[in-house]
Order: structure tokens, then C-alpha cells, then sequence
């Protein structure tokens, strides 16, 4: 499949959020394909999702202050940004190991290639229990070794575990949930309720989203990575979550920037309530758990817009809201490896042992687009009224990257390093010391994007939006 280039793909995703297409002319965009080890066009992907978030918020800006500005995105740094957490120094040491002892490949008994995610323990622990080993990679391998991959799949996500069998494109596409994604959009942003056309916040703004407030009710980094962009561009941002709940120390860091951190527990009636007091008062709503789990509690999106009518909610889930596997967990890793992308990048190094992605793609991507879904929502609220649900998963982005085409020659590019990248790379002081982090690649001409706050422990805050 022939490339797409980067202006083709920006303006395919600025389409679907709805906005205006006269916009595009004020984006500049640098750099070529390959810049990193894939035959999929990952700095592609990289660059225009990154891109139109930066537009957004270049939007929102023209239309709080009548001023339009230029948005720059080098395809180099866009890369690097895909990796963020790879990046990620703490007192000029590399940040904690993000992956457990047991996660990853194994090869099923009827010979075909599994990907197991325990980096949580109760995921973790589940595995261990439907396989019967102890937590130990050559038990693990000797017990899926009596198991059919497709049976073990089945079964895993029976028992709400995260495992996926690796398939070519073909076998997916012919797939029932492969053809569901097929079938949405890469960005879906619905009206899902009536209210009155909402301003954006009133006075001199210095940044595009100075005066909106987000709950940011996510983990790991699709989610975050959304919290994080509206964050650079002047937004508060609340991350809720739990101390009972596990989180990843190093993607707390990394994608914690320029966020409030507050402890809710959503089992107890006062948690709820409190989420509902901050919801009332929120402007953007996004939520990032199993799907059904915030629903649960008392938070679908239209329960969100009674209780805030004008809100923009938006949901990421792992494979698309329609379809059998509509309910499955799963991360990117999981994704790539049942959506074909890792045989498809084996095949092409002359490998049989599935190819992960240079970089957690799918979940950087789906970031971006979530951000720019919320930013075209609060721009329909403020023209048209209405409350509005954004939509977004990693399949469907998965399906996206695909779409791209494919770099010849791709996997011959050679890794980023982090000797490479040190002019994209800033410090600044936190909680868990001085960090060495990524800049946002988004460059814009009158608010270049940063983070006003530091990244703090989980549950820093109190659950209250600052005055």
C-alpha cells in the first residue's frame, strides 16, 4: 500500500472531528519517513495526530481572541514523543522497568504466538490461576504449551484477563470484531444531549485553554497522554483515581505533567458524590477503564451531561464500542498483536516471532485524537449548545495506522536514541526529582504548549477545583 503523505493523513482526521478545513493552511509540516525501525508509517501517524491536536487548540484560540497563529510539527520530535516514556529521566537515571517478569510471547501448544499483559497483579494473577504455574516464564511457557492459542484467548478474556493471539491482517480483517472496526470511524463525536450554546471562558486569555476544567479518569497512556496535551495547551486537569486501584510509576510521571492528582474511591457513596460536585463544574469529561466500569458507578456519558449539561465526554476503549469484543480490555500491545500489524512486521524482517511496534502507537495516537476530539466538542458546544460524547479506541486507531501505508525499507531505520533526541528534550522539578522529559512537538506561533505543573504522586490533591 503506497504512503499517505502527513498533510493527507492531518486532513483526514481534521474531517472527522468536523472542523474547519481553511485551517490546515496555518499547519507546517516537517521530516520524512522512516524515522524509526517500522515498516508501518509510525512518524506518519505520529506527526498528524500530533498536529491536529495542536490545530485544536489553535482553533480554540481563534476563537477566544480572534487571533489565528501557525502550528509547526517536526516528524523527528513528533516520533520521539511516541516514546515518550522510553525517555523519561528521573535525577539523570532511566525511569522503572514498565513491564512484568511474565508479560509478553509465548508460543500456544498448536503453535501459534500469544501476548500476555500482567503488569497489573490482578491480571496477572488471573493468568497464573487459569494456567495453574507459578509466576515463572518457563512454567508459564510449559502451561500454555497444553492450550490452542484461539482456546486460551477465549478463555483469558472469559475470565476479564488481557491476552490476545497474534493474527495476520487477513485473519483479522475476516474477523467479526476485525470487520466491525473496519466499519468506524477513526474519531467519532456524537451529540448526546440538549443544552444551550456554552462561551468558552470569558476574559483575556494568555493560553488556548486557560479557564477550561478536565476530569482526567484514565491510566496508562492513551488516556493520560490526552490529559497531558490539554494541560500543555493552559487547560486544569484533574486525574482521579484510587489508592486501592494499581497504577505504573513511570507513566504516573511521565504523562502526570501539568495535572492535579486526587484519590476518589467511586465503591462509596461519598466518592461519587464528591466526582459528581467536580462533574458539575467540569467542561470536559474522559474516562479511560473496562468498558461499562465508570458506567457503573453512576457515570456513563448521558448520566455526565444531566448532571453537566453542555459537557464534552470523551471515551477510549480497546476495540471499538461495536462489535463482539466491544466489552473486551485490552491494551495496545494486545492490539497490534491480534490486529495483524506484529506478523505483518516479523514478515517483513524475515521472522516468525511476532514484531511489536517500535512505539505504543496505537495508544499515543488514540492520546491525540482524544484531545483533539474534546477541543472540536468545545467548540460545537460553544456554536451549537448540546452536550457531546467523543469517541475513541485503539483498534479503530490501529485501523487508521494501518491505512497509512507501509515504508519500504522501514525496519532498516535505526532506533532513536536517547543521545539522539537530547535537543527535544527539557528538565524540570518535581516530587520524584528533577525530570528529563520530552517536549510537546505541537510548535505553536503565539502559546507554545507547556506544562505549568509539575508531576506529583497520585492523590496529592484535594478533590476540589482550584479557585
Amino acid at each position: 500500500m503506497p504512503l499517505i503523505p502527513p498533510a493527507d493523513a492531518l486532513s483526514g482526521l481534521w474531517r472527522a472531528a468536523g472542523l474547519d478545513p481553511g485551517a490546515l493552511d496555518a499547519v507546517e509540516l516537517a521530516g520524512r519517513e522512516p524515522v524509526q525501525p517500522s515498516t508501518y508509517a509510525v512518524g506518519t501517524a505520529a506527526q498528524a495526530s500530533i498536529a491536529a491536536a495542536g490545530l485544536a487548540a489553535a482553533e480554540v484560540w481563534r476563537a477566544r481572541t480572534g487571533r489565528a497563529q501557525r502550528v509547526a510539527v517536526d516528524m523527528r520530535h513528533a516520533a520521539a514523543e511516541f516514546r515518550s516514556e522510553r525517555y523519561l529521566r528521573i535525577d539523570g537515571k532511566p525511569a522503572p522497568e514498565l513491564w512484568d517478569r511474565i508479560a509478553g510471547l509465548y508460543q500456544a501448544g498448536d503453535g501459534r504466538w500469544l501476548r500476555l499483559h500482567t503488569n497489573y497483579p490482578h491480571h496477572r494473577d488471573g493468568v497464573l490461576r487459569l494456567l495453574g504455574c507459578d509466576r515463572d516464564r518457563a512454567a508459564v511457557a510449559a502451561a500454555l504449551g497444553r492450550w490452542a492459542a484461539e482456546e486460551f484467548e477465549a478463555a483469558a478474556a472469559a475470565a476479564g484477563l488481557v491476552v490476545t493471539m497474534a493474527r495476520s491482517t487477513e485473519e483479522w480483517d475476516a474477523h467479526p470484531q476485525g470487520r466491525a472496526v473496519a466499519s468506524l470511524p477513526v474519531l467519532l463525536i456524537e451529540r448526546i444531549g440538549e443544552a444551550p450554546p456554552t462561551p468558552l471562558p470569558a476574559g483575556a486569555p494568555r493560553r488556548p485553554l486557560e479557564g477550561v476544567r478536565v476530569l482526567d479518569l484514565t491510566r496508562v497512556i492513551a488516556g493520560p497522554v490526552c490529559g497531558r496535551t490539554l494541560a500543555a495547551h493552559g487547560a486544569t486537569v484533574m486525574n482521579v483515581t484510587a489508592a486501592h486501584l494499581p497504577s505504573t510509576p513511570t507513566l504516573v510521571i511521565d504523562n502526570g505533567r501539568g495535572k492535579l492528582s486526587t484519590h476518589l474511591d467511586l465503591r462509596a457513596e461519598a466518592g461519587r458524590e464528591t466526582l459528581r460536585g467536580l462533574a458539575a463544574q467540569a467542561d470536559v469529561f474522559v474516562q479511560g477503564y473496562r468498558p461499562g466500569a465508570i458506567a457503573g458507578h453512576g457515570f456513563a456519558p448521558e448520566q455526565v451531561a444531566a448532571i453537566r449539561p453542555g459537557i464534552v465526554c470523551v471515551s477510549l476503549c480497546a476495540y471499538g464500542h461495536d462489535g463482539p469484543w466491544a466489552g473486551r480490555r485490552g491494551f495496545d500491545s494486545l492490539v497490534q498483536n491480534a490486529n495483524g500489524m506484529n506478523l505483518e512486521e516479523a514478515a517483513a524482517a524475515g521472522e516468525s516471532r511476532p514484531k511489536p511496534l517500535p512505539c505504543q502507537a496505537l495508544d499515543h495516537a488514540s492520546g491525540y485524537l482524544m484531545a483533539l476530539g474534546a477541543m472540536a466538542g468545545l467548540l460545537r458546544r460553544a456554536r451549537e449548545g448540546g452536550s457531546w460524547h467523543v469517541r475513541v479506541a485503539l483498534a479503530t486507531t490501529g485501523h487508521w495506522i494501518r491505512s497509512l501505508g507501509r515504508v519500504e525499507d522501514g525496519l532498516a531505520c535505526p532506533e532513536q536514541r536517547f543521545e539522539d533526541i537530547a535537543d527535544l528534550l527539557e528538565e524540570s522539578d518535581s516530587p520524584f526529582g528533577r525530570l528529563t522529559t520530552v517536549r510537546d512537538a505541537a510548535r505553536l506561533s503565539e502559546t507554545p504548549p507547556f506544562w505549568a505543573l509539575p508531576s506529583v504522586p497520585l492523590g496529592t490533591h484535594a478533590p476540589r477545583w482550584p479557585r
